[in-house]
């Protein structure tokens, strides 16, 4: 409580000084007053507040004017919160405080003049042309006795001292001096809570609170930018909604949730989440629990920091890994030969095949027997397509057990499967603008070819154990030495993924249909395999290659190149023999292709060297010859395959 000296002299400026009592209040007509400002400015707060305070002050004080003001940004100017003028509130001023008598109030002093206040203040222009004649003025000071601003009233007639009346007013400029700091901490709060607001908001990572039902509280902006979602579609929404089935997503983010409301705290758990637009989005998610004023775990606060371009930084990174691995096993595998190698019709044909489908981005199948090409002429469609400069991966889907094509052709999520122990990426993914060559499609299981219709069809699949389609731009190649057609009669391949492969066909001829090729390949593979070998070999006798173009070739070119690699090891001048033994040698019915029976492999191949020579068995041109055979071995040979020239002439 503040107790007030009355000034002597007219003018006098007094420190405020503090004790425990304070001066008797007036009776009667004072004490009614006294109440009624109470009353009246403790219903209020802010303007209403200070409005209720200077009316009811004036009242009590029986003054025509009275103000309530504060610094306006220097303490060298005020503005009144308060202007009680002449039975009524007028509107606020500012005014500079230099020369008027307000100027000692703010220095920390009770003012009282009470008269000729305006002879005294005579450059205070307001105070002379209101004619006013005496003032009071009080400093409003916070708990740290700093100065807030003042309370001041003034008249057109003296203002006597008296005690009483001095001590009402001081009470009520305490009053508003706890208003006006209760005011100005709450703008601090409010522009506290602004700020935090703007940080929230404006935050380079999402904040979002959730309750124990597991509902959205509240999100801020890129809460909102993160998701594509609006804050008022989020809030109260299951979060769980928003984070993506797959392995890495809901599953985790609900034991999270668990873990968190459970009162430990979550920190940099990488979750898959599902935008509204469809595309990736990967968080690293940070969760602690909130407590309710009972002290219980009522919520929990969470940030949310999008890493999904490291995470596809990552993926990429091991895709051109994946890649790596894949064409370093490519460079070390070795090819049936550098380019493809003939002159033959059926040969022409089929690259005149390759040159018009290449520039497209048509699906192709290519049939032929074991050891036709078929890689080689994929590689030629690749190496002459618009996506040469990307990679043709390969996968050999007789290779691989059942359980994992799909794994190896479409990848698989971490935990997807016992041993999943990582995520790996398929060949798809990993041939993404480039082809993929898939040998031996008609040994792929059922399961897997309606996925693979799948991709051919919308150009997106899912990993195993994933939920999220990935989209890939692939072309595939896909060869067999399978009678697909067959298959699909028999229900062990789809027909709709017949047709999809077979948008463009190419069948290989055998070696044994272009027999006029034979030689330039016998010079091709002499040549590889003298230089690797380190043995001159100029060429083969006319005997050998006699009998190489008359050899059936149930292995085709790649048998051929064998039989030559194994002739030039075993070779001891330049000119290469190759005997009947060598060439007669059983071949097992897996390595003719088709499936042929050994019978159906002799029989065809005597046919093929008797079609050579005009049905003549005998003589240095003779069939027999050819074969390496005793023209009566031949025709015991004959009679046992049931060979007649006449039913064969007719057909």
């Amino acid at each position: 409580s503040t107790a007030i000296q009355a000034p002597e002299p007219p003018g006098q400026v007094l420190r405020l000084t503090r004790r425990e009592e304070v001066a008797p209040a007036a009776e009667g007509n004072e004490m009614a007053a006294l109440r009624a400002i109470v009353e009246g400015t403790a219903r209020g707060t802010g303007e209403v507040f200070f409005q209720s305070l200077v009316r009811h002050l004036a009242t009590a004080i029986g003054v025509e004017y009275a103000f309530v003001a504060e610094f306006a940004g220097k303490r060298t100017r005020v503005r009144t919160l308060a202007y009680w003028r002449k039975g009524q509130i007028r509107e606020n001023v500012d005014f500079d405080l230099a020369g008027t008598p307000c100027e000692d109030v703010v220095r920390g002093g009770l003012c009282h003049h009470p008269y000729a206040v305006k002879e005294r203040f005579p450059h205070d222009d307001s105070l002379v042309a209101m004619g006013i004649e005496s003032y009071l003025g009080v400093p409003l000071l916070d708990g740290d006795e700093n100065v807030l601003g003042h309370l001041a009233v003034f008249d057109e007639r003296p203002m006597p001292a008296e005690p009483r009346r001095l001590s009402i007013f001081q009470i009520f400029a305490t009053r508003a001096a706890v208003e006006l700091e209760r005011l100005r901490v709450e703008k601090r709060l409010v522009e506290s809570e602004q700020r935090y607001r703007d940080l929230y908001e404006e935050a380079p990572n999402a904040y979002v609170s959730l309750g124990r039902d597991r509902r959205l509280i509240s999100v801020n902006r890129r809460a909102t930018q993160l998701l594509g979602y609006s804050a008022e579609e989020l809030e109260g929404s299951p979060v769980l909604e928003f984070f993506a089935e797959s392995p890495p997503g809901r599953a985790q983010a609900e034991q999270a949730i668990r873990t968190c409301l459970a009162g430990e705290e979550v920190s940099g758990l990488e979750l898959q989440m599902r935008r509204r637009d469809g595309r990736p989005l990967w968080i690293s998610l940070w969760m602690r629990s909130m407590r309710g004023t009972d002290g219980q775990i009522s919520a929990a606060h969470s940030i949310w920091v999008d890493i999904t371009d490291h995470v596809l930084a990552e993926a990429e990174r091991a895709r051109l890994q994946q890649q790596n691995l894949y064409l370093q096993e490519e460079i070390k595998s070795v090819h049936n030969f550098d380019e493809i190698i003939g002159r033959s019709p059926k040969l022409l044909a089929v690259l005149d095949k390759v040159a018009r489908v290449a520039p497209t981005d048509a699906t192709v199948l290519i049939n032929g027997e074991t050891g036709t090409g078929k890689e080689l002429i994929a590689r030629a469609i690749h190496s002459t397509s618009r996506r040469a400069g990307k990679p043709l991966i390969k996968l050999n889907c007789a290779a691989l057990p059942t359980g994992l094509v799909e794994s190896e052709l479409f990848g698989h999520e971490k935990g997807a499967f016992t041993g999943a122990i990582a995520r790996r990426i398929g060949r798809f993914e990993i041939s993404d603008g480039g082809t993929l060559f898939l040998d031996e499609v008609g040994d792929l299981p059922t399961e897997a070819q309606a996925k693979l219709l799948r991709v051919l069809q919308e150009h997106e699949f899912e990993r195993v154990g994933g939920h999220t389609p990935i989209k890939v731009d692939v072309r595939v190649i896909a060869a067999t030495n399978r009678d697909l057609l067959k298959a699909v009669r028999e229900k062990t391949f789809r027909e709709d993924l017949y047709y999809r492969l077979g948008v463009f066909p190419i069948q290989l001829p055998a070696l044994r249909e272009r027999t006029d090729d034979i030689p330039l390949l016998v010079r091709l593979f002499l040549d590889k395999f003298s230089t690797r070998i380190g043995k001159r070999v100029d060429g083969v006798s006319r005997a050998t290659m006699q009998r190489l173009t008359a050899y059936f070739w149930p292995g085709n070119v790649r048998e051929l190149e064998n039989i030559l690699e194994r002739a030039v090891i075993l070779a001891t001048g330049p000119t290469l023999e190759i005997g009947p033994d060598i060439l007669s040698e059983p071949v097992s019915a897996t390595a003719t292709g088709p499936h042929l029976a050994l019978e159906d492999v002799e029989r065809n191949h005597i046919l093929n060297v008797l079609g050579q020579t005009g049905w003549v068995i005998e003589g240095p041109k003779g069939a027999a010859t050819l074969l390496g055979l005793h023209p009566n071995t031949l025709r015991s040979r004959l009679k046992k395959l049931g060979i007649k020239r006449a039913s064969h002439d007719r057909s």
